[in-house]
């Protein structure tokens, strides 16, 4: 019996090969475009050290596959202030099958600054649940068997805007993930939490995501509260909102 995988993806030599938690749901062959998003942003924070990434656009151009990917990395423009660069991903032929984008600025430490107050949820009032889509088309192991989830009172995996508390694994066996490496597979999130119907009726092709981030948290547990919105043309827009306690 294979042991239970611990991280999204090992490493051999420079490749990074994906495990069962980095599976996407439609094939079997690739990869679920949250820890792709991550890889990214681990690429781009080892590449600018001297400030924090607030901002990431990734643009999905093919699928990614499991059996391995090369990342490299950057930087378009270096300033005092602020470092912006750019990232891909290739899969083991040299085909780049993902390009991001990052910004990335000084942090300081400005003591109380207003700002708009976020919703309030209470992790210790959240109960227990499963991811809400339950299976990969292709039943095998995917991202979201992997991905612990609790609900607040009052929500429940049924399709529609939702609010829930998600805790992933770390993106590497051997490292720690990193605040924003960690939104990145909950920010891909927001089109299954929140979706609008079933994957027997409807699939996703994900062309982007952005990510920004305001602030650091070391909790591993956060909340998403997610909706989606689908138009008859096909054409979609999930938008969430990730909080710490």
């Amino acid at each position: 019996m294979s042991s239970v995988p611990k991280s999204m993806f090992v490493r051999d030599g420079d490749v990074f090969v994906a495990q069962d938690p980095a599976r996407g749901p439609w094939s079997t062959d690739y990869c679920h475009a949250g820890p792709v998003t991550g890889l990214l942003a681990r690429e781009l924070e080892c590449l600018v050290l001297d400030k924090k990434i607030v901002r990431l656009l990734v643009d999905l151009i093919r699928p990614v596959p499991v059996a391995g990917v090369r990342t490299s990395a950057q930087v378009t423009k270096a300033g005092r202030q602020t470092t912006t660069a750019t990232a891909e991903l290739c899969d083991l032929d040299g085909k780049v099958c993902a390009r991001a984008s990052s910004l990335h600025i000084v942090h300081a430490t400005l003591g109380d600054i207003p700002t708009a107050p976020a919703p309030e949820l209470t992790f210790s009032e959240a109960r227990h649940g499963s991811f809400p889509i339950g299976d990969a088309v292709h039943k095998e192991p995917f991202f979201g068997n992997f991905v612990q989830i609790a609900f607040p009172p009052g929500e429940s995996n049924e399709p529609g805007p939702t609010t829930l508390w998600m805790k992933t694994l770390p993106l590497l066996p051997d490292e720690k993930t990193t605040s924003f490496q960690r939104l990145c597979p909950l920010a891909d999130c927001g089109n299954a939490t929140s979706r609008n119907g079933e994957l027997d009726r409807y699939s996703f092709v994900n062309p982007d995501i952005t990510i920004v981030a305001h602030r650091d948290t070391d909790s591993e547990w956060l909340a998403s509260t997610a909706r989606s919105d689908w138009q008859s043309s096909g054409i979609g827009l999930s938008t969430a909102v990730i909080q710490d306690e």
